[in-house]
């Protein structure tokens, strides 16, 4: 019977050290399978945008000539956009996530609350721009400007940046805030002077991230009514825009009709992809330099 249970035994353990070998190879396979397509992506994208990317391109107008058009117009858009996307986000989000982890009594409704949240963060971004469209442009009249469209896409995000904030204060050490009431200090002494710089890191890591999101969605404004026509450049939060998103949507419809088309889109890819890139190289350099260990 002792032999019985040892042979037993050898089988289990070569069953498993199998198992943990083909478990390996399988999820080494799915990360190369994606990495490859990825590769594939970016070289085609790069291939045929590469070309179309001048001065010219960078700093002209939309025409309805493609050798003529230029993305400077929705390079503008998108950053009146971020200008009111950033401190609605960040001033409604990190004040909602102090108040759910320093102020709200524990209990269903804040349970409630906090679920809700956490599933809003997955609600898909169409829904978000027909909210937009129903209260700012149509409700508040605003139509389809700046200001519309930064107060739709802050919805879209502001979950995403609750959650990530929450997450940053919890991460505190609980006998940070424990010695600073000992010490005297009232809540929100406390929370100014000890918890937001020790989560600081955090917040900003997933605050820059969730408008890495917000610069790359299309559907919200599309359904908004953000045109791609030849407007003039925005200058304010109340004058009417594109996006550099919208601008490829649009540009790749139009390749059906006209080829060059799809090289302006190529090449705007690229453009919204360095972006992309610095504000998440941000991201990290923000995290590594004020990371602090407590």
């Amino acid at each position: 019977m002792k032999h019985l249970n040892e042979n037993q035994h050898i089988r289990r353990t070569k069953f498993r050290m199998l198992l943990n070998q083909f478990s390996k190879y399988i999820f080494m396979l799915s990360a190369f399978f994606g990495l490859f397509f990825l590769v594939v992506l970016l070289y085609k994208v790069v291939a045929d945008g590469i070309g179309s990317i001048n001065m010219e391109f960078l700093t002209g107008k939309l025409s309805t000539q493609p050798e003529r058009a230029g993305i400077m117009g929705a390079i503008l858009g998108t950053f009146w956009l971020m200008l009111v996307v950033a401190p609605v986000t960040m001033f409604l989000g990190v004040g909602t996530a102090i108040f759910l982890e320093m102020y709200a009594k524990k209990g269903r409704v804040l349970g409630f609350i906090q679920t809700n949240i956490s599933n809003l963060a997955g609600v898909p971004s169409i829904v978000y721009g027909i909210l937009g469209m129903t209260v700012f442009v149509r409700a508040l009249n605003l139509g389809n400007v700046v200001l519309a469209g930064g107060l739709a896409m802050s919805l879209l995000i502001l979950p995403i940046v609750i959650v990530a904030s929450q997450e940053a204060i919890r991460s505190i050490p609980f006998h940070l805030s424990e010695g600073s009431y000992g010490l005297g200090a009232t809540k929100w002494q406390t929370i100014q002077r000890i918890i937001l710089p020790a989560a600081l890191p955090g917040i900003l890591t997933g605050a820059i991230l969730s408008l890495s999101r917000a610069i790359g969605e299309t559907a919200p404004l599309v359904v908004i009514g953000i045109p791609a026509l030849l407007i003039p450049f925005p200058g304010g939060i109340m004058d009417r825009f594109t996006v550099l998103p919208v601008q490829i949507y649009y540009w790749t419809l139009d390749a059906s009709l006209v080829a060059e088309y799809a090289n302006l889109a190529a090449a705007t890819i690229i453009v919204l992809l360095v972006a992309l890139f610095i504000l998440n190289s941000t991201a990290i350099i923000i995290r590594n330099k004020f990371q602090r260990v407590f």
